[in-house]
């Protein structure tokens, strides 16, 4: 393990801020592989994703000097790739939520479902998210997976609080539909 694999985060930006290209190549690798994932995640389209991991890691050298260190590293790069991706899609005009808000189930009917169960098989999870809406899917991975509270998704996407539940609730029972079809 070389030295600059072992610094912590801070020492890794601030050499990145003075143009260290050894330190610059070690937080990319660091990052690039999950970075890649949540883009892809949001996009459900391979190329697409690859081209905007590579624009997310040219934001955040460029950017760099606006970390704050207010959150981790990977928190704030993280951020900088849903944005990017986000941005991506309205300008794709992929960026569109069903307007489902008068569906809206009350809390009773909609059945509780152990997510960490579905772990069992996650290649047949990964493509039915990706068969998603593009708002369900978008809500999903956003709420979900990247840990954003409903409130944040709809300042994030434009629309109320109550379509991301809803929009939340419609991808996690199309989900259950697909995956219980495949039992």
């Amino acid at each position: 393990m070389t030295a600059i694999e072992t610094i912590s985060e801070i020492e890794l930006v601030q050499l990145c801020r003075n143009g260290d290209e050894q330190a610059q190549r070690q937080l990319y690798s660091r990052y690039v592989g999950a970075m890649f994932h949540t883009v892809l995640r949001l996009t459900a389209n391979r190329e697409d994703a690859e081209d905007l991991t590579q624009e997310v890691f040219i934001k955040v050298f460029e950017k760099l000097d606006s970390f704050r260190g207010e959150s981790t590293v990977g928190a704030w790069i993280k951020r900088v790739a849903v944005n990017t991706t986000l941005n991506f899609l309205r300008q794709a005009n992929r960026l569109k939520m069903v307007a489902v808000e008068s569906q809206n189930l009350p809390p009773e009917a909609e059945p509780e479902v152990d997510e960490t169960a579905w772990a069992n098989d996650i290649r047949r999870i990964h493509e039915a998210m990706g068969e998603l809406p593009d708002g369900c899917r978008l809500v999903f991975n956003l709420h979900l997976l990247e840990g954003y509270r409903h409130q944040d998704v709809a300042q994030m996407l434009g629309i109320t609080e109550s379509t991301s539940k809803t929009q939340y609730m419609r991808a996690k029972r199309i989900l259950r539909e697909k995956l219980m079809v495949g039992n």
